[in-house]
């Protein structure tokens, strides 16, 4: 296999590396805001209930 394929290879490798470790970083953001949403909805609920 001549070095220029090998490169080209590596760099495919590594953008289709890249383009998943993107995916996952939204998912983990999703998440995240998901989840402070629903403290603060919490939160509000359990202060306007109290007493």
């Amino acid at each position: 296999m001549p070095p220029e394929q090998r490169d080209l290879d590596s760099e495919r490798r590594r953008l289709a590396e890249e383009k998943k470790n993107e995916r996952y970083v939204w998912w983990y953001l999703a998440y995240f805001l998901f989840g402070i949403h629903l403290v603060a909805f919490v939160m509000i609920y359990a202060v306007m209930h109290a007493g």
